[in-house]
């Protein structure tokens, strides 16, 4: 196997896993690592078809391919979780600063999730 190969699958995985750190910290892009990952399976075809039988991230990829946007369901639960973490955030640190910080992260993660929601033409 090419040490190109080998370098490309090792930086997919490492794109892939800070994907998935998205699903859990709110603030976190998802997407994007998605797609630098995918791009880098992109010479083991065998990685990416396993990769687009996870749900997840196959509405992630094919949203982006299709540019049909995000479903309903995807942006109610992204937005739920997105504010559901920054009060809990908010309550726990307790520190005026850092809410308003929070609070503007919040409302620029809204708008991306809107934007990203939308079917492009």
């Amino acid at each position: 196997m090419p040490v190109k190969i080998i370098l490309l699958t090792a930086l997919g995985f490492l794109f892939l896993g800070m994907a998935a750190i998205g699903l859990l910290l709110p603030i976190w892009p998802t997407t994007p690592f998605v797609l630098v990952s995918v791009a880098c399976f992109s010479s083991t075809p065998r990685i990416k078809a396993q990769i687009m039988r996870i749900a997840f991230f196959r509405e992630h990829i094919e949203n982006y391919e299709n540019r049909t946007g995000l479903s309903l369901k995807t942006t109610r639960i992204s937005l739920i979780w997105l504010w559901g973490m920054l009060f809990l955030s908010v309550a726990v640190t307790q520190n005026i600063k850092l809410a308003a910080l929070l609070l503007l992260i919040g409302i620029a993660v809204t708008v991306h999730i809107l934007w990203m929601a939308r079917a492009k033409d």
